[in-house]
């Protein structure tokens, strides 16, 4: 049943995405913010498609803790859930992504056009000075930066690999950081097409003033969210003890993983 269920999901998900983006086209006139609502609109329907057909819910905490005006999010990124699922509470955002994302047909003209942040990994020292660039004017508008401190996706429970590029950024924008903690990755795992039931949690932790030494930031912000990460994992085994495994497992990990959805 868990097969099937997924199975049914992921087609249901691709095929709404790839509908969304072709009758979507229009918006694209309508600039970023035509954009963003169609981009929330998928965000929405993926949710509501994960919560009927594969009984998984998501749940939103902290909410009451995001400031307004221009913030750094700094999100623990596990799986592709929270790529989408972080659209709700973010009116005007851009996300620093690698640039070969633009190179998709249809997807990537989305991202230009909503003013993404594309970045070439390879430049090494050039990219974060690029990020840091197209990072202060958007922040400088009141828009929000999504940001993953790790680089990459890791699994529950797997040892953190945090990189300077974010405390870089937290330090030449004096902007404040939202610690982001999630435990998606215990039910929309990597390399496989498995949707599980329970509930995932995203829980927005409180801000991180700017004017923090860059070690003092990166080390408080990754005991911050991996703390909570650790007992949201802790939560999600109480009510499913099946999980255990999957936390336990993360735990051996100690290679970077892909992207890919």
């Amino acid at each position: 049943m868990l097969a099937f269920r997924s199975v049914a999901f992921n087609v249901l998900f691709y095929l709404n995405l790839v509908v969304l983006m072709v009758i979507g086209l229009p918006t694209m006139l309508g600039g970023r913010r035509a954009v963003f609502a169609l981009a929330r609109l998928w965000g929405s329907i993926s949710v509501w498609l994960l919560e009927r057909i594969c009984g998984l819910r998501l749940e939103y905490r902290g909410v009451e803790n995001i400031p307004p005006g221009g913030v750094l999010i700094a999100v623990k990124h596990q799986s592709f859930l929270e790529t989408f699922a972080l659209l709700k509470y973010a009116p005007d955002f851009a996300i620093i992504l690698k640039r070969q994302l633009t190179f998709i047909p249809f997807f990537g003209l989305y991202l230009v056009v909503s003013k993404q942040i594309a970045i070439d990994r390879n430049r090494g020292r050039q990219a974060l000075q690029q990020i840091v660039a197209s990072t202060k004017p958007v922040l400088a508008a009141g828009r929000q930066v999504f940001i993953y401190p790790e680089g990459t996706r890791r699994p529950p429970g797997a040892p953190p690999k945090y990189k300077q590029g974010v405390a870089m950024l937290y330090a030449e924008t004096g902007a404040p950081c939202l610690p982001v903690a999630v435990n998606t990755g215990l039910f929309w795992r990597r390399r496989t097409f498995l949707r599980r039931p329970g509930v995932a949690v995203i829980e927005y932790l409180p801000p991180i003033a700017p004017g923090l030494d860059r070690a003092v930031f990166i080390e408080k912000l990754q005991d911050t969210i991996e703390a909570a990460c650790a007992s949201l994992n802790l939560e999600a085994v109480g009510r499913d003890p099946s999980l255990k495994a999957l936390v336990a497992e993360g735990a051996r990990c100690d290679a970077a993983i892909d992207h890919s959805p």
